[in-house]
């Protein structure tokens, strides 16, 4: 073992058990040396946790119930070999503001953490670029997080002509080497400002003065596996406890925010321009609403995007005589149709097998289809304009940063006359030739067994018609049965005013006025599964958790994943503190933990 001391946060190898390779460990307490036998360290490395790290790691393994080994798990440590010289001084141009914008700026600046709500195409990327040239002029480190930056090109485009070789990029589909070269980078100087996804949070600053969290609403901010943490709320954490400034931006934000955080309104656009939105009945992208439009756009040399929730030809293959699904023989869910391959496909553990002739149930029945998908959309529009250029952008078609940069490029440059994709399409691409955009398959959001399902709706509405008309007057068309709810918060009201409706809808129901947490029972034997869960609505019923009250207790609506057996318990509670001393009495690998679940 070196000489060096073994300090707090710093990170030593380990023998493990049995293993027979050394294990990355780092220290977080010194004790009195116990009375069974120890091993001891094998080597001091030159790494370190900071305090600071220390601090937050701890906070993450008490609020989203993990062990404080997870949550360092999720940051890049330091190396005391390396010293923090900035070798140059950035000289950025990042534009004039409007008066609009100059108020906006003035009231970030006047507040350490802020909501800048603006709408689409009021500019608020121009004020993130002020704020991380005022930051870089002190000497300062910035972190511009985008929910998936892999989905946004442009937005790293816009940073670096502005800044330079000073800017980093970060997210998972980056190589090792050039992670380990921008962590180095960092504690040098040689790099000031990260654009990146939720994990650039973790990374080793020196001197981080600013964090911007574009699109705050976005559910890409809350991870999926454990530790099951929200980076934007974890970026207000450490801008309240370290002083730095936080601004938080959307067109469409979370009622979380806007109930929690300083806001100013940024209304005023470049392009005075106002999209008309049709409500449709219709379901069929081949029906006249649909196509009038299209042709009609076409021959005005314009461009058009379209929506559909779901990816692949059909989201469900179902059964004309009894009514039920094809669903995977692993998990309860129904398989997705992929004409390309043939075959039936889960999204869930990725099983597939060959499209059946009768249905699987009844032995009976023909498979029909049922929800379209992108594949299936743009097929049809393909065969109906055989003259012009129909592309999907979806998972299934973009795989890597090359494919996307490529896709986004051909629309671009006009070579793509029709985009038909799901979500990934919304996510801030700003393209000046759209002049329609469709959207399909919205009714399937809004009646989401879940609490977010009104504004997660409302928000791919408002976030995916924001594509169209960025110079020209925009036409957006909308497949829905519930008119009156789209009607009236996309044409005779705003988003703010749904806000304000959604607060008073959820009351103490539901968050943010309350926590929620989610607890799922996994297990290969149902009868083992269902009885995790018993056991655990017994305990959360003793009179000690009286501040926590059942919100379900019942079999997952995916009963069943990769062959285990699911349930699970959502509860609610007023007291943050009594919640979380009930979700840290649950131990054991039968259990998976979602602290602000979102149902």
């Amino acid at each position: 073992m070196s000489d060096m001391p073994v300090n707090i946060g710093r990170e030593v190898l380990v023998p493990l058990g049995y293993r027979k390779e050394l294990q990355t460990a780092v220290v977080i307490e010194k004790i009195d040396k116990p009375a069974y036998k120890c091993k001891k360290i094998a080597q001091i490395t030159k790494k370190f946790a900071s305090k600071n790290m220390l601090t937050t790691a701890k906070f993450i393994g008490e609020y989203y119930v993990c062990s404080m080994g997870e949550a360092i798990g999720l940051f890049g440590l330091y190396d005391d070999q390396l010293r923090y010289k900035p070798d140059k001084k950035i000289c950025a141009d990042t534009g004039e503001l409007t008066v609009h914008q100059a108020k906006a700026y003035t009231f970030v600046e006047n507040h350490n953490i802020s909501l800048l709500f603006g709408d689409t195409g009021s500019g608020k990327t121009v004020l993130y670029l002020k704020a991380i040239a005022q930051a870089v002029a002190k000497a300062e480190q910035a972190v511009f997080m985008i929910p998936e930056i892999s989905l946004t090109p442009q937005m790293l485009q816009r940073v670096q002509a502005v800044f330079g070789d000073s800017v980093a990029v970060w997210h998972s589909k980056i190589t090792k080497k050039q992670k380990l070269q921008t962590i180095d980078d960092l504690q040098t100087g040689a790099v000031q400002i990260v654009v990146g996804a939720r994990s650039a949070l973790f990374l080793p600053y020196i001197k981080l003065g600013l964090i911007i969290v574009d699109e705050e609403h976005d559910m890409s901010y809350k991870a999926d596996n454990k530790p099951r943490y929200n980076a934007k709320d974890i970026a207000i954490y450490m801008a309240k406890k370290f002083d730095i400034k936080l601004i938080a931006g959307s067109a469409t934000p979370s009622i979380s925010s806007f109930f929690k955080l300083p806001h100013y309104r940024l209304q005023q656009k470049y392009f005075q321009n106002q999209n008309n939105i049709t409500l449709t009945k219709s379901t069929n992208i081949l029906d006249d609403i649909f196509t009038s439009k299209i042709t009609q756009n076409l021959q005005n040399s314009g461009q058009i995007m379209v929506y559909v929730p779901t990816r692949a030809n059909f989201k469900y293959q179902v059964c004309s005589d009894c009514g039920k699904a094809v669903e995977c023989p692993y998990c309860s869910v129904s398989m997705s149709l992929y004409t390309s391959l043939k075959a039936l496909r889960c999204h869930y553990c990725g099983w597939s097998e060959k499209i059946p002739d009768i249905c699987p149930s009844c032995k009976v029945g023909v498979v029909t289809n049922n929800i379209v998908g992108t594949a299936q959309v743009a097929t049809q529009l393909q065969e109906l304009y055989k003259d012009k250029v129909v592309r999907q952008f979806d998972r299934d078609k973009i795989k890597t940063n090359t494919q996307l940069k490529k896709r986004l490029k051909e629309f671009n440059d006009q070579k793509i006359d029709i985009l038909v994709g799901t979500s990934m399409i919304s996510k801030g691409h700003d393209y000046h030739n759209v002049n329609l955009v469709i959207i399909l398959g919205l009714d399937s959001i809004l009646n989401m067994d879940s609490y977010t399902a009104r504004q997660l709706a409302i928000t791919m509405a408002i976030q995916v018609s924001g594509r169209a008309g960025r110079k020209t007057q925009g036409e957006v068309v909308i497949s829905t049965k519930n008119h009156e709810f789209f009607d009236y918060y996309l044409n005779q009201s705003d988003y703010k005013e749904f806000l304000a409706h959604e607060l008073e809808f959820r009351k103490e129901l539901y968050p943010p006025k309350i926590r929620l947490a989610k607890v799922v029972c996994r297990h290969k034997t149902q009868t083992k599964a269902r009885a995790c869960l018993d056991e655990l609505v017994a305990r959360v019923k003793d009179e000690r958790y009286s501040s926590i009250a059942i919100v379900k207790a019942d079999i997952c609506k995916i009963s069943k994943i990769a062959n285990h057996f699911r349930y699970e318990l959502v509860i609610r509670s007023m007291d943050t503190n009594g919640l979380l001393n009930f979700l840290h009495t649950i131990t054991g690998g039968a259990y998976a933990i979602d602290m602000d679940s979102s149902i």
